[in-house]
Order: C-alpha cells, then structure tokens, then sequence
C-alpha cells in the first residue's frame, strides 16, 4: 500500500466531507448550543478542546480526520501485510500479540486518537457519530485488525451511557487515556444471537459487587492489547435459569481476573485476538439496574453496534475498490492496461457506485443517531424526565429512523463488502488467490462483517417489520421516503422513480404471501430491495449538494446504480408473481 493520507486520497470521502454533509444540524444536535465550551469558559479545564462556533467544530472535525488519515497512511499501512502474516498466537496461557502492532496502538494512544466514543467531560474526543463514521471507515480501510485494536476501547460508551456517576468518574477517564482495552462478552459457546438463553451466572456478594461463573466464546480482544489489561462488559444471569431475557444484568469486569482458555483460529482478522473466557467467581461491578443488561443496555446500544460494522463494510469495500484501481491500471495484457478492457471496466465502475453509495446510506445512519441519541442526553441535561423524552416528537423522529436504516445499513453494506471484496479477488486474475497481494487479506477480513454483531439473518428479522409497516399508507418509512423526495427537482429522477414504483409493488405483493414461511424465506430480499432504493435515494440527493461541475459525472453513477436497482426490483416481483400464482393454483 501506498503512504497516503487516507482522509484526503478519496474523492468521494472528501466530497461527503466538504459539500454533503449537513454539518450545521449535526454540531447543533451533538454541541447542544456550544455548553462545552461554556464550561470551559467557567474555569473546567476538562472542556479546553470544545468548539464555541460552527467553525470552529468543523475545523477540529477536519484537523482530527486529517491526523487519522496521515496515520493511516504512515503509521499502519506499510506493515498490514506483514502483521497478517504474523498474527496472534496463543503460548503457555498468553495471547502474544506482534510487536509492531503494540507499537502501532501505543502511538495511536499517545496520538490522542483513541476515545472517540467519549464526552469531553471523561476524557473523550468529543465527536458525533457522523464523525466517527468517517474515523473508523478511515482505519476500517487500512485494516481491520489493527482498527479493532486501536478503537476497541470505544465498546466503554455503554458504562457512560448506563453507569453510575461513580463509575463513570472511576473508569471512563483511565480507559480514555488507554490504560485498558474494551471487550463484549455477550456470546457464549451454546447461545450466540438467542442472548435471553444465556447461562452464566452472576452472584450477588455485596453492594454492586458479583461473582460470576461461566463460559464466554467470541470475545475480541477478551485478553487486553499486550501489556495493556482489558476491561469485560459481560452479560450475565441474576435472575434465575428460567428468567430469560429480564433476568440478565451488565457487568464490568477486569481481565486480570479471568481466565483466557484459548483464541480461534480464524480466516481473517488475524491479528485481533478471539478469546475463550472463563470465569470462576470472578469479581464484576454492575452496571446500571439489575435485571435491565439485555433489554435495555445492550437493546440500547444494538443501533451503534449496526452503524460499526457499516462503516468496516464501507472501508474494506474502499480498500478492495483502491487496490483494484491500482492493479488494473497496471497490470497490461494484451499490449494495454487491464482496466480498459470493456468487461474488466465494467465490474470496476460497478465496484465503485456500489461503494459510494453504501457510503451514502451509512452516512445517513449516522445522522440519525446523531439527532436522537445527543438531542436526549442534552434534554436530560435541562431536567426532561423519561416521560419528556418520549413525548419530544423531535428525537422520537430521528430515533425511529436510526432503528430503521441502522439494521438494513448492516445488513447491506457488510454484504455488498463481501461481494466487492470477491470483485477484488476477480479482477487480480491468479495473483488475486495468492497472497502476494492485498485483496487476499482484504477478502478474508470482509467475511466477518455479515456474521458479528448479529449476522444478516438477525439484521433481516430486525429490519422487515419496520419496512413493511412503514409503507403502509402512513407509515413512517413512507413518511420519510415522500419527505427526501419532496426536495428534490424534477429532472434526473425518472429511474429513481420506477424503482420507487417497483418497491411499493414488491411490498404489497410481499404481504400477499400467505404462509409465515414463505414471508420469512423472502424478507431478506425485501430489505435488500429497501436498501438499494434507499441508497438510491441517498446518492441522488448528494448530487444536489456538490459543485455543479461534479454533478455530470455523479449523475451518471446514481443512473447506473439505479438501473441495477430496477432489475433487481423486477426480478423479485418476478419471484413474488410466481410464489402467490403457485399458491392460487393449489
């Protein structure tokens, strides 16, 4: 890989940067009228950072990006390939990481580019997630391992978000200033997605303290960074074994104080460790209320969690899409270079509409939970009780779209990070199967992305009740579809609107079906379709918002994307006029 600013080197990350994004909306919503900086003002220290203007927000945003971006480049990509090679390994009871990554982390800590999801009043970054979005797509790029490391201790914003002002004061400042690492314990080696059937056990001791006893499986980067020590953020069952998902409580937990019983042998990823944990009645400090870890503390971060492995998607894809641009401009076969040969041109364009327009619809994800997620905490911060919140038809808006585009904004874009990751593979010809070369790593990594963090099947069961319903008459889907379109010229959208058309049809002949079954062997099919209409939607209004000298060349990949878009639309209300014909036939 080449040492650029990873921040600066793509076009269309730059374009969302400087032109696309609303930043007005998104530093009102998280700044909450600059109180930060008023603090500072009073003499709190802990604010020195925070921006008193627009301007001034949008020029840390930009400095910060750039700095992880030169980062990147310099500091990460020259060794990725080596690291993969090398990996973690597992020795005489030790996860032993490379030492260049050790390297890499501690200068990412000293770097100060490490908390980006905390306040400033803990030490944090102070950023809104549509920033974070461009952060971690940035390192997501470069590599995902070294990424996890690096960003992993962010996991902590749930002891933020549910813990007690004690343990917060305790905890956030020394895991922001990277004195530990961050891990989720959630699966275990008998209940991976069905978290209500979890079986370890926590026991009360005394105060907020319990022992817990039990298994984890899957726990990334369960053992720590290195000398680095890990904080666990566990669920376990303080109820009793039939109590199902309200008898499940949240707890901190340090690594010292389990055992780490081995790491997997995985595909990818190579080098962020996969823990088994064990614990034997270890010590671990609750967490918000008792009986609420599964339903509303781990329920209440499941949007955030959707938006991560969105934006590894998107970087992966932007990583398969460079170094396939690279190659095939390169590589020369038959007296010219492989990238102007009609059906290699082809699957590289559709590479890159597909990648800019994941982006669109990850971007729009984090925007939504930019204006629900810090709109509540500034409302609680004025003295808005529970009941306040959820009458406030302002976040409940932007809460209700966050818990739509969020599972399908998984669901696709780690998907279609896989397929351009395999394009990848394609257009390297042999040397793509090989591991000389990039796009080997960068295929083998993207393969996790559908699988944690609730797999594409758990993305399609949490995503087609709110499609389905949201397109009835008023249904808030529709609402929110009519609302963005409303915006928009007339010109340019005549393809946009017929897959407008071709959804609303796929839907209603969706609710046709007349078995359960047949509904759930098709959904993911539905939610596909809503993805890319979607994305559609998305990409085309970014085109209103960039310099008219760019808008000719941008048209032209929304009018391509669009196209696949209506095939894909008439193909499945192909399927669907076949499925319901069988059944009146019968």
């Amino acid at each position: 890989m080449l040492q650029n600013n990873y921040f600066n080197d793509v076009s269309d990350l730059r374009l969302h940067f400087d032109h696309i994004i609303n930043w007005k909306e998104i530093v009102d919503s998280y700044e909450g009228g600059f109180v930060d900086a008023a603090k500072y003002k009073a003499g709190d220290e802990r604010f020195a950072a925070a921006p008193s203007t627009h301007e001034e927000a949008l020029e840390y945003y930009k400095t910060l990006l750039d700095s992880v971006g030169e980062f990147a480049g310099k500091e990460i990509a020259p060794y990725v390939a080596e690291l993969d090679k090398v990996g973690v390994k597992f020795e005489n009871g030790k996860v032993v990481f490379p030492e260049k990554l050790l390297e890499i982390v501690r200068k990412a800590r000293d770097a100060g580019l490490q908390p980006t999801g905390f306040s400033r009043k803990y030490g944090g970054l102070g950023v809104p997630w549509t920033v974070r979005a461009f952060f971690s797509e940035i390192l997501y790029r470069v590599d995902a391992s070294v990424c996890i490391s690096i960003g992993c201790v962010n996991l902590a914003e749930i002891v933020e978000k549910n813990g007690s002002e004690e343990l917060k004061e305790e905890w956030l400042p020394r895991l922001a200033a990277g004195e530990f690492a961050c891990a989720m314990g959630l699966t275990e080696p008998d209940h991976g997605s069905d978290l209500p059937g979890l079986r370890t056990k926590a026991t009360h001791k005394e105060g907020n303290i319990y022992l817990l006893n039990g298994t984890k499986r899957f726990i990334t980067q369960g053992c720590g960074t290195g000398e680095i020590p890990a904080i666990l953020l566990l669920l376990a069952r303080t109820g009793n074994p039939g109590s199902g998902a309200r008898g499940l409580s949240f707890f901190l937990v340090q690594s010292k104080d389990v055992q780490v019983a081995g790491i997997e042998k995985k595909m990818g990823l190579h080098c962020s460790p996969t823990c088994e944990i064990v614990l034997e009645n270890t010590p671990g400090i609750l967490i918000g209320e008792e009986g609420h870890g599964l339903i509303k503390h781990t329920m209440g971060m499941l949007n955030g969690a959707r938006m991560g492995i969105s934006q590894q998607g998107v970087g992966i894809a932007q990583a398969a899409l460079a170094e396939t641009k690279k190659y095939t401009s390169e590589r020369i076969q038959f007296g010219k270079p492989i990238g102007t040969i009609p059906a290699v041109r082809k699957i590289l364009h559709r590479m890159e509409r597909e990648t800019m327009a994941m982006r669109c619809l990850m971007l729009e994800g984090a925007r939504a939970m930019d204006l629900y997620y810090f709109r509540g905490d500034h409302l609680k911060e004025k003295g808005a009780t529970e009941r306040d919140l959820k009458s406030d038809v302002v976040l409940k808006y932007w809460e209700k779209l966050a818990g739509i585009l969020t599972p399908i904004s998984k669901f696709y874009c780690s998907e279609s990070c896989v397929k351009i990751a395999g394009d990848a593979v394609q257009l390297h010809g042999g040397a793509g199967f090989t591991e000389d070369y990039d796009v080997s790593r960068i295929y083998r990594d993207s393969r996790i992305t559908t699988i944690y963090d609730g797999t594409s099947q758990i993305q399609v069961n949490a995503s087609i009740g709110g499609i389905v319903t949201g397109m009835s008459g008023h249904g808030f889907l529709r609402e929110y579809i009519d609302n963005e379109w409303s915006h928009f010229p007339t010109e340019d959208t005549k393809v946009l609107s017929d897959v407008w058309d071709g959804f609303q049809e796929a839907v209603v002949m969706y609710k046709e079906l007349s078995t359960s079954e047949e509904r759930e062997e098709t959904a993911d099919e539905i939610v596909w379709a809503s993805a890319r209409l979607l994305s559609g939607l998305l990409f085309y209004r970014s085109t209103l918002r960039i310099p008219e000298e760019l808008r000719p060349e941008r048209l032209s990949h929304v009018e391509e994307y669009n196209l696949d878009s209506l095939g894909y639309m008439e193909g499945l209300k192909a399927k669907l006029r076949v499925k319901i014909s069988a059944r009146q036939a019968v």
